[in-house]
């Protein structure tokens, strides 16, 4: 194999590893961003001031609300 050839095929080999990795990055950047929007909605829920059996009805509804959130964005993902 001549060498023009080996440093053809490293080249795609690491076009393809580019590729590979930007796929990953935006998957990371989507966690993040998911995360974030958890922690404002825990921020929120936290702040509400009512009973402690009010609270937790509420935190378990927006808790609910997540998973399915969540669900959803999996669907969308695949």
């Amino acid at each position: 194999m001549t060498q023009y050839s080996q440093e053809k095929k490293s080249n795609e080999d690491l076009q393809n590893q580019i590729v590979e990795l930007k796929g990953l990055l935006d998957s990371k950047e989507q966690q993040i961003l998911d995360f974030q929007n958890k922690i404002k909605i825990s921020t929120i829920v936290d702040s509400i001031s009512v009973g402690d059996s009010e609270a937790t009805e509420v935190k378990n509804k927006i808790d609910d609300y997540i998973k399915e959130i969540d669900k959803c964005i999996n669907q969308l993902n695949k």
